[in-house]
């Protein structure tokens, strides 16, 4: 964005400013969920927000007009991963209140009482990555199917099947039946096929 003229520039920073103002939530909601607490969650979305920047002309250009929405949570889930990477740990804690995030961004709708909801965060956190992340999309931040396909650099059908291990599994530890951790992890009846 640096050789632009200035019409051009502002006109730019205008449609990031409002790239922001819609999606903020949503990239802390994400990055939260991730990692747990709130100060490394500012951080992750603060680094998000940094890259989109960056890249913000070029994503306008090859999204085709298309909601720019996964394109900035596949950057928090990159960012995210590489703070695993290099930090060489899981989350801190587990998530316990959820209520920092506003209604329309938390799973507490879907479930009747606060001991649910942390049974299911419980849970939530135990999942494989490409599971718990593929749930946080979906639940957290309301994201279709499509748009966590795009997110994850996934196909739709792969996504789908992605969700349905991750309910599975998810229902599984949550009613505490014995090997439910590792049910759906690889064998045939682990995706629904018979089906």
């Amino acid at each position: 964005m640096e050789n632009q003229d200035p019409e051009s520039k502002a006109r730019l920073d205008a449609q990031f400013t409002e790239l922001y103002r819609r999606h903020l939530r949503d990239v802390y909601s994400y990055s939260y969920y991730r990692v747990g607490n709130h100060h490394d969650a500012e951080d992750l979305t603060e680094q998000t927000f940094l890259q989109a920047y960056r890249h913000f002309e070029r994503a306008l250009r090859e999204s085709g007009g298309r909601p720019l929405r996964p394109w900035l949570i596949r950057i928090a889930h990159n960012l995210a991963a590489n703070f695993y990477r290099d930090r060489s740990r899981k989350p801190e804690s587990a998530i316990e209140d959820a209520s920092m995030i506003s209604a329309p961004h938390t799973t507490e709708a879907l479930v009747e009482g606060r001991e649910d909801l942390a049974a299911i965060l419980e849970g939530v956190a135990q999942l494989p990555d490409d599971r718990r992340n593929a749930l946080i999309m979906r639940f957290a931040l309301g994201m279709d199917n499509r748009e966590i396909a795009r997110a994850l650099d996934k196909t739709d059908g792969a996504t789908k099947v992605l969700l349905h291990r991750a309910i599975r599994q998810l229902e599984g530890i949550v009613a505490g039946s014995p090997g439910a951790a590792s049910s759906g992890a690889g064998g045939p009846q682990a995706d629904g096929g018979e089906r």
